[in-house]
């Protein structure tokens, strides 16, 4: 059976790959940072090992089915792993979610816009998307600005099936 190759993309400072199992550090990493905890949720990722799980059964099948997922966020200058970004058919939500995540020191330095600029051009250009949501938490205004200087605009609070919190939703059309 051939391996399908998915697409990557490039921005002037970064690289955009699907995440892969060759990211399950990185991700075990990200999703125990206190504010992905705080903002996004507690996925209960406590080992290098159920990282890997969590690529397998939560990130590729996304990316198998449609062809855009998650994407591990690389510079270019050194290869260094800053965050994600992706393109999430996420249940509850009406049209495809776009999200992201830093690592704490790469946090303020334009790359989370850089790499959400270059997803929402993906979006249209290379997946025939129209429009964009996004969600955050109503307390992180870091994300909320960032999403408004992508051009997505609130719409008011929301809550999605499984969660127990109203989020904030954002819409590009």
């Amino acid at each position: 059976m051939p391996v399908k190759l998915f697409k990557s993309f490039e921005t002037e400072r970064l690289l955009l790959r699907p995440t892969g199992i060759q990211d399950e550090a990185f991700i075990f990493r990200l999703l125990n940072m206190p504010k992905w905890i705080q903002f996004i949720g507690d996925r209960q990722v406590d080992s290098v090992e159920k990282a890997k799980s969590y690529i397998q059964e939560r990130m590729l099948p996304q990316l198998e089915r449609l062809g855009f997922g998650n994407y591990t966020v690389i510079r270019k200058s050194d290869s260094k792993k800053l965050g994600s970004c992706g393109l999430y058919d996420r249940e509850g939500l009406e049209g495809i979610d776009i999200g992201f995540a830093f690592l704490p020191a790469y946090e303020g330095k334009g790359y989370a816009y850089e790499a959400a600029s270059r997803l929402m051009r993906a979006a249209r250009e290379d997946f025939g998307l129209n429009g964009l949501c996004a969600i955050t938490n109503k307390d992180n205004i870091a994300s909320q600005r960032l999403l408004q200087r992508l051009g997505l605009q609130e719409e008011g609070l929301i809550r999605l099936e499984k969660d127990s919190e109203d989020v904030l939703l954002f819409l590009l059309r």
